[in-house]
């Protein structure tokens, strides 16, 4: 059984960062519905509902925050670096 996870999952790369917190994540799917490069997948640890969270593959992001914007809870934070 998967257990729920209450501090961020963090996700670094030399493009950036990107963050879910799964106190907020209610696992609805939109940021990977929306996502350009298809780079976030349901993680194995749990959310806030006891439902999946996202997490992101590092490798394939572009850092463009489309995520962080279209979440409806705040849950997912994308700082690009300079």
């Amino acid at each position: 059984m998967a257990k729920v996870n209450w501090e961020s999952a963090k996700y670094d790369s030399e493009k950036g960062l990107w963050a879910v917190f799964p106190n907020l994540c209610k696992g609805c799917g939109l940021c990977i519905e929306k996502c350009p490069v298809k780079c976030i997948t349901w993680s194995e640890d749990l959310g806030v509902y006891g439902t999946p969270r996202v997490e992101a593959d590092m490798q394939k992001c572009i850092v463009c925050g489309i995520c962080q914007m279209i979440c409806p809870d705040c849950a997912i934070r994308v700082e690009k670096n300079k």
